[in-house]
């Protein structure tokens, strides 16, 4: 018991400190003093309900999904046609009633095409996403299974989650809470935002980019009309364009869509110093953008962005490389909003917001002196009942709290977790947890006492006792708390992260670190009795 190494107490010590220390920069700013700048800043993030900031509830447009997949479906089965030896030739092409249709030249041909249809039809976990069915012995019909329309909407929201997430997090904010509710909705929370229009702005917007080849045998009256040609589509020009006000027709199968891009940086032209951001292909997307604009040099493609044309340049060469240039009359402000929207990928469905509430910063101050007044009523009952129960036992147990809320705190701003007001809850359990393991280690070392045990023996055997029953009880605990923060968001998951930090300190504050200093003392008085 007595034997206690000074590299263990250096060590002990090291922890303890360290940990503390990096407690001070949450507190001097709790307290409203300002921590020096030249000096490392950790410091705790506080959650919605401390901090203030902005909810919002966003909603998918689950119709999105349904066309995007007709015309994604159109485009496999044209082109699945088209490289069949022999060809087989289609017409009358229809997808209307959410069905897509076809015509086939030649009857003799069904067969056949039902053969190059069938792997379509099925999806990357083999359930069957489409029906088919043949009409009148030569027009085939492919309806989307309810199975699948259910795999691509759970897929387009989990995709949307990921986007979202992602935008937030280049926009700086701390810890946001991103999560589904129910088949079509998304919660967000951003702690410390206090005006949600930019987010929302950012978050309302699919940046959804096209490159789609210009059709040149549309009539401008007809476009400007809003009548499109057989096979194409009409778009406005965004508006700040040279073009604003005007449309343009564009073919609408065989572009490219911005999912091929790896990456998105705003910049300037070398040749113009006009701000423009810069993109990047991967390897499937560069080859394809690559053949577009070697097959159609001297034509004009249109760069497209949710449904309006940024521009509409001529193919002067082929933009082989797996880069390009997007330019649009951007400022700094709107090129480097546009990078993070294509960098963060593409929403596949737009969302709206459908429900918006801001937490004042004044709220959050006062959940956070409810809840240090709760806990400080705590502490100081918790410390008067261990004082004047164990006398200099209680002494220890007292210091040791207060090092345990000290390093709790440091761990967690040093890991920049996120402090909530369960958190805060989670924070006096902490405190519970590390007197209950103190409680057990005095009542243990008392019962060895009155069994007539010398004094160092029996404070010996009542630490190695005890501790059994106190790594039994925080293991069960740090099971739950596992368990909490996997399957548990938001507050929740900062009750746990609390708790699981809270579980280590006050199991060290408790064991080694009382011991020693229990220790220490009993090696420089060595007293024949205790007051347990």
């Amino acid at each position: 018991m007595l034997d206690f190494p000074l590299w263990k107490k250096i060590m002990l010590w090291g922890i303890t400190l360290a940990a503390a220390l990096m407690a001070l920069p949450s507190l001097f700013n709790a307290g409203g003093a300002e921590w020096p700048d030249a000096l490392p800043e950790p410091t705790v993030n506080l959650g919605l309900d401390l901090a203030g900031g902005s909810h919002l509830l966003l909603e998918g447009d689950i119709s999105s999904v349904a066309a995007q997949r007709l015309e994604n479906m159109e485009e496999a089965v044209r082109q699945a046609m088209r490289n069949a030896e022999p060809r087989i030739r289609i017409g009358d092409v229809s997808t209307a009633n959410d069905r897509l249709s076809f015509m086939l030249n030649e009857a003799s041909e069904i067969d056949r095409a039902r053969g190059i249809l069938e792997p379509l039809m099925q999806g990357p976990d083999l359930v069957r996403e489409w029906d088919l069915e043949v009409v009148d012995g030569q027009r085939m019909v492919l309806i989307p299974t309810q199975s699948g329309i259910d795999n691509a909407l759970n897929s387009a929201m989990e995709s949307a989650v990921e986007v979202v997430r992602i935008r937030i997090d280049k926009l700086g904010t701390r810890e946001p809470t991103i999560l589904r509710q129910g088949d079509t909705r998304i919660v967000v929370q951003v702690p410390g935002l206090d005006d949600p229009q930019a987010l929302k702005e950012l978050l309302g917007e699919t940046a959804q980019l096209e490159f789609k080849l210009v059709d040149q045998n549309a009539l401008p009256s007809n476009v400007q009309a809003g009548i499109a040609p057989p096979g194409s589509q009409i778009f406005p020009y965004a508006a700040g364009t040279d073009f604003e006000g005007q449309s343009v027709a564009v073919r609408r199968l065989g572009g490219i869509r911005g999912d091929r891009l790896t990456g998105a940086t705003a910049g300037n032209d070398p040749q113009t110093n006009e701000n423009v951001v810069n993109i990047q292909f991967d390897v499937q997307g560069g080859t394809r953008f690559c053949t577009l604009t070697r097959e159609n040099v001297n034509k004009p493609f249109a760069i497209i962005l949710d449904e309006e044309v940024l521009s509409a340049p001529n193919i002067n060469e082929p933009i082989c490389g797996g880069s390009a240039q997007i330019s649009g009359n951007f400022n700094a402000d709107s090129a480097a909003k546009l990078s993070i929207q294509l960098g963060s990928g593409a929403l596949p469905l737009p969302l709206t917001v459908v429900e918006e509430r801001t937490v004042s910063a004044e709220l959050g101050a006062d959940s956070i002196q409810r809840g240090l007044l709760a806990m400080l009523i705590g502490s100081i009952a918790v410390v008067v009942l261990m004082i004047a129960t164990y006398g200099r036992f209680g002494v220890y147990a007292t210091i040791a709290l207060v090092f345990n809320v000290l390093m709790l705190l440091g761990i967690m701003a040093f890991a920049n977790s996120t402090l909530t007001l369960p958190g805060i809850a989670g924070f006096v359990l902490t405190i519970g947890a590390a007197v209950d393991a103190n409680v057990l280690i005095n009542e243990r070392i008392r019962e060895e006492r009155k069994r007539g045990r010398r004094v160092i023996a029996a404070v010996e055997n009542g630490y190695k006792e005890a501790s059994r029953a106190i790594y039994d009880a925080n293991i069960t605990n740090f099971i739950s708390a596992c368990l909490l923060g996997y399957f548990g968001s938001g507050p929740i998951r900062g009750f746990a992260v609390v708790l699981i930090i809270g579980l280590f300190t006050s199991v060290f504050t408790a064991l080694p670190l009382t011991r020693m200093w229990v220790s220490g003392w009993l090696r420089k008085t060595r007293p024949n009795d205790i007051n347990v």
